[in-house]
């Protein structure tokens, strides 16, 4: 992914959180920074593009949605962008403030994009430090988009410029004053742009110079991420707009094949959610279009 690629997808990740926090009820993750991100031009700007692609992913509901373009919104948000973020989301912080609470005292977010943390949680700001890992020209994106909503950087919160997936490692963490204490990372929609070598070495050198205790909270796709279509066959509209964007996703994996991978690097499975395991846990009982997304599954593993 190029540094402008992520700084676009961010800003459309904003847009879901935004849209979450003023729309949908009840709420599964409450982003309410979110939507002092986006000028009210660049909110109606995603809105209008992401109507007008309705066609994309499913025509016939296009057709139907002409003249109703609110729900032609919803329905692209609620069953196309939206669940997977939203969920994991909630279910990341739930464990970090876990591990806050066990002693973790820095928390590092590989692929931050504008992640509001914390922004949202400033009465930790003497508690943790909290490190934001991407592109420098997403960060440089993040950091103006603060200024010009008049939202002050937390004294907690440091940004790490990389290309994490390629230029991680123990050294790289400590010259950026990474502390060798008790840490909880999370790399969210990332595993599925990576190799299973790729990702197996990021974890390696994440966890090298760690102490026991350290843990870490990803997603991954399961073994039938290229065959499952999906709800309105949103799991394979995934798949073709990562290879038309120019970063095809690498990599699925089976249980046992991310057990083997974290166990190589020193890590042990403390809980796993299967789809139906995040439909029960995030999603049940709702009257709208949000549902667990097809073949995604969360893990909160721990060095042991």
């Amino acid at each position: 992914m190029t540094s402008y690629e992520s700084s676009l997808t961010s800003l459309i990740s904003a847009f879901g959180r935004a849209y979450h926090h003023l729309f949908d009820t009840p709420l599964i993750f409450d982003d309410f920074i979110a939507p002092k991100l986006l000028s009210a031009q660049e909110f109606e700007a995603i809105k209008t593009n992401m109507i007008k692609g309705i066609d994309f992913f499913n025509a016939d509901l296009g057709s139907k949605l002409k003249d109703q373009p609110d729900e032609a919104l919803k329905w692209i948000i609620q069953t196309q962008l939206s669940p997977t973020p939203l969920a994991r989301a909630a279910f990341c912080e739930k464990v970090l403030f876990n591990e806050i609470s066990l002693g973790a005292s820095q928390y590092i977010i590989l692929g931050a994009g504008m992640d509001t943390f914390a922004l949202r949680h400033i009465h930790l700001e003497k508690k943790i430090s909290i490190f934001e890992v991407d592109f420098p020209t997403t960060q440089k994106f993040k950091i103006n988009k603060l200024e010009s909503s008049n939202l002050t950087i937390p004294s907690n919160l440091y940004f790490i410029q990389s290309d994490f997936s390629k230029n991680i490692s123990s050294d790289f963490l400590v010259e950026n004053n990474v502390r060798q204490e008790k840490t909880f990372f999370s790399l969210l929609g990332v595993s599925y742009y990576l190799s299973k070598a790729e990702l197996e070495q990021l974890l390696m050198n994440l966890f090298k110079e760690m102490p026991i205790g350290s843990s870490i909270v990803f997603d991954y796709a399961d073994e039938n991420l290229f065959i499952e279509k999906g709800i309105s066959n949103r799991v394979e509209n995934m798949v073709k707009l990562a290879m038309a964007s120019g970063e095809p996703m690498k990599s699925s994996f089976s249980y046992e094949e991310i057990e083997s991978l974290l166990q190589k690097a020193g890590l042990l499975i403390y809980e796993h959610l299967t789809p139906e395991d995040i439909q029960l846990q995030f999603f049940n009982d709702r009257d709208d279009y949000l549902s667990a997304f097809e073949t995604i599954h969360y893990i909160h593993a721990v060095k042991k």
